[in-house]
């Protein structure tokens, strides 16, 4: 197992830069609350040299007012300290989820790919508060817990160098002791994490997966399967009690035999006048004050062990750079007319498999692209390659002669409106997820692209209509419903280039009869690129691109004599069969009346 290194440590130290009024300010006053806690002692002495066995009252009552301030300066201290303390860790996790998010929006899809949604999930919650705590409490703990023994042990030479001999020799082994639990403990702590995302991330699936659990009867086997990720860490978490449990009571153990050490040889020196009791009863007190400390500098070493292990699964992802990204010399893509062009472009998701290669084609300004092919041909590779979810291993894609890695991300798809298979809602208002490409939009604009959508209809019946909550994945609408509201977002954006991933291949006859027509306005004088399922899709394209294991097989352009369906049928078999296998009994359903030639 590979221990978390130092520098990851260091670095979520360092987040409290910024705070560090916060963090000296709490500092300082636990400096002064452990001079106020070495003073007791003394107190406590005179209170019992001079006012009980010396019979002095006013050193009884001047020390009673004493303890008492010393009391209350203490608690004032705890209360800076813990607010100015918690201040500044508060706002270093608030920095890091920050820093988390703003990178995962900014990593490729290779590495959502990749990566379990759950595991990250994990990182920004839990791994996140364990660096708050190591910034906040922990390293103040350290502080007053390092400076409390110093000044201490200083006390206690003063008070008594032979006793203070003796207890200070106790102090390396416990010393010894922490280090060695932290050592072995930050092992056990990494793994812990580890489990502890594996199940969140079991948990996430079958969240997200509920319903397909119920359709095929799964319960009892997600359930099982559930119990032994959670089993793995029981496991884990049942050898780290293991671990406190021993370290503890041996601490006690060493503490207690040293107390009583302390007790037998001051007491002899107690009675033979070589100490005063007031002294004997103050070093005690010193040294529950020192031990005391020893004892939970262990707790306060496994702690930080927890939260490095934190830091180096965050760290893990805060130093990821994306594979996709602006070129140094890119510029942001200024109005365009539209024109693609694809240039011998190949692509792979791995080094070993590709799954395009060689693709050339030219869509020009306002022109309708439909892809069709079998399933793992590369039609979605095709769509993905645009607005630069991926990058191809091999030769350029351009948008108005301009190699679309020389224009700035943001700037190539705002000029971009997509509407996927997998439709994506967020738990937000029906108005905040049409205008989530265009937040600015005003309602008007936003019930206008409803209507063209054909969305307007059912919006209006709905709790609360453009201001009604759909919740998380819009899973009270149909799939219909969802994909209106994705096509209504794409035309609110009214961008140049639109791509339309199989966006009406879930619904119903007269549902995509509506957005078939929607989708007729929002395509005039825009660049479209339509992975097609349907004949109707097919018969709207002024180009279709048959794709077949990676290549462009086929070519059909529209003319003035034959549509791009005719051409195909009539120079293609791989075409011919698509049209059986997927075209023809859609085209069956959606339109029974009518002949093939009208379609077509």
């Amino acid at each position: 197992m590979k221990k978390a290194k130092p520098k990851y440590l260091s670095r979520a130290l360092a987040c409290l830069k910024p705070y560090w009024r916060f963090v000296l300010g709490s500092y300082i006053v636990v400096l002064v609350s452990n001079g106020a806690n070495i003073l007791i002692p003394r107190v406590i002495r005179d209170i019992i040299d001079n006012g009980i066995r010396g019979g002095i009252r006013n050193a009884i009552i001047i020390g009673a007012i004493l303890l008492v301030a010393l009391a209350f300066g203490r608690g004032l201290c705890t209360f800076l300290s813990g607010i100015w303390t918690e201040s500044a860790s508060q706002n270093v996790a608030f920095d890091i989820r920050n820093r988390f998010h703003e990178k995962l929006q900014s990593l490729s899809f290779s590495f959502h790919d990749e990566t379990e949604t759950g595991q990250l999930l994990s990182r920004s919650v839990g791994d996140v508060d364990r660096i708050r705590f190591l910034t906040g409490r922990a390293i103040l703990h350290l502080v007053q817990i390092s400076t409390l023994i110093v000044g201490v042990a200083i006390s206690m030479v003063l008070l008594n160098s032979e006793l203070a001999l003796i207890t200070l020799i106790i102090v390396p082994i416990l010393g010894v002791s922490a280090w060695w639990f932290s050592n072995k403990i930050r092992p056990l702590s990494l793994h812990i994490r580890r489990r502890e995302a594996d199940l969140t991330s079991k948990l996430e699936q079958n969240l997200r997966g509920s319903r397909i659990v119920k359709a095929f009867a799964r319960e009892k086997a997600e359930y099982n399967e559930f119990r032994r990720f959670n089993t793995r860490l029981l496991d884990k978490q049942l050898g780290e009690a293991r671990m406190r449990t021993l370290y503890m009571p041996l601490m006690q153990l060493v503490a207690r035999f040293g107390t009583l050490i302390i007790l037998v040889y001051g007491g002899r020196q107690v009675m033979g006048d070589a100490l005063t009791l007031g002294e004997l009863v103050a070093f005690s007190t010193y040294i529950t004050q020192l031990l005391m400390p020893v004892r939970r500098f262990g707790w306060i070493l496994t702690s930080i062990a927890q939260a490095s292990a934190s830091a180096e699964r965050l760290f893990e992802i805060l130093d990821l750079t994306s594979d996709i990204k602006d070129d140094p010399d890119a510029t942001p893509l200024g109005k365009i007319e539209g024109r693609v062009v694809f240039d011998e472009v190949g692509f792979a998701y791995n080094r070993n498999n590709r799954v395009l290669e060689g693709i050339s084609f030219a869509i020009e300004p306002g022109e309708r692209v439909a892809l069709l092919g079998g399933t793992g041909s590369g039609k979605s590779s095709v769509i993905s390659l645009i607005p630069r979810f991926y990058d191809p291993v091999s030769g350029k894609i351009t948008i108005d002669g301009i190699d679309i890695r020389k224009a700035t991300l943001k700037s190539l798809r705002d000029h971009i409106g997509i509407v996927l298979q997998d439709t994506t809602l967020f738990a937000a208002t029906v108005k905040e997820n049409i205008a989530f490409g265009r937040p600015s939009a005003s309602m008007d604009d936003v019930v206008n692209a409803a209507k063209a959508a054909r969305a307007h209809e059912f919006i209006v019946e709905l709790p609360g209509e453009y201001e009604g909550y759909i919740g998380e994945r819009g899973v009270t609408l149909s799939g219909g419903q969802k994909q209106r509201l994705s096509i209504a977002r794409a035309i609110l954006k009214n961008p140049e280039i639109l791509i339309l991933d199989d966006s009406t291949s879930s619904v119903d006859t007269e549902t995509e009869s509506f957005i078939q027509d929607a989708l007729e306005k929002l395509m005039v004088g825009k660049t479209s690129i339509i992975i097609a399922q349907r004949l109707s899709t097919v018969r709207m394209a002024d180009k279709v691109l048959i794709i077949d294991k990676g290549k462009i097989a086929a070519v059909g352009t529209k003319t003035d004599d034959e549509s791009p369906h005719d051409q195909l049928m009539r120079t293609s078999s791989l075409y011919a069969e698509i049209f059986a296998r997927q075209l023809r009994p859609d085209s069956l359903v959606g339109a029974r009346s009518a002949e093939e030639g009208r379609i077509s």
